[in-house]
């Protein structure tokens, strides 16, 4: 993990001013870059994942990222974007729950028909936190604190998606 070495020691990292991006390589690579991505994310955490991706997103450290930013803020917004819900929803994806729990702040939609031939998989913090893997299904891919200029392309299809896909029934639950 030579090139990602400071992934080990995030306090280290001065977040806002980096402005180096790592090349992820693992399992572990993308799940400490995502982590950190939701931990420094202040407003808004935008997902675009082909299933829920769990090794990466159901952990307790990840569900507590998101669970801070969406209880530090009235104007915390966490958007996922997903083209399979089934299996995350029978193997009780815990941010499907924290969803639930938090329905005012996180919102997951499925992916209009459209775009789920799409092969990407990325996390957008804020406006300048990246996670970007070209092929989601395989772990290599970009990770950075600090690049506004993809993270606004990104965005850009996130809300074209966004706009066009629509919300699961078992995913939200009524309270009454």
């Amino acid at each position: 993990m030579d090139c990602f070495a400071d992934i080990d020691n995030p306090a280290g990292l001065k977040l806002g001013e980096d402005k180096t991006r790592y090349l992820l390589k693992t399992r572990d690579d993308n799940r400490q870059a995502a982590l950190i991505l939701a931990g420094q994310a202040s407003r808004k955490l935008d997902m675009f994942t082909p299933d829920m991706e769990a090794a990466l997103y159901d952990n307790d450290e990840f569900i507590d990222a998101v669970t801070r930013l969406a209880l530090g803020s009235p104007h915390a917004r966490i958007r996922i974007l997903t083209s399979d819900i089934e299996p995350a929803i029978r193997y009780g994806h815990r941010l499907i729950e924290t969803s639930r729990q938090l329905s005012s702040y996180i919102e997951i939609r499925l992916v209009h028909e459209d775009y789920r031939n799409s092969l990407e998989g990325y996390l957008l913090a804020d406006d300048n936190g990246l996670l970007l893997r070209n092929v989601a299904s395989r772990f290599e891919g970009l990770w950075s604190l600090h690049a506004p200029m993809e993270v606004r392309r990104q965005r850009d299809q996130f809300e074209t998606i966004w706009e066009r896909s629509s919300q699961h029934p078992d995913v939200r639950r009524l309270h009454l």
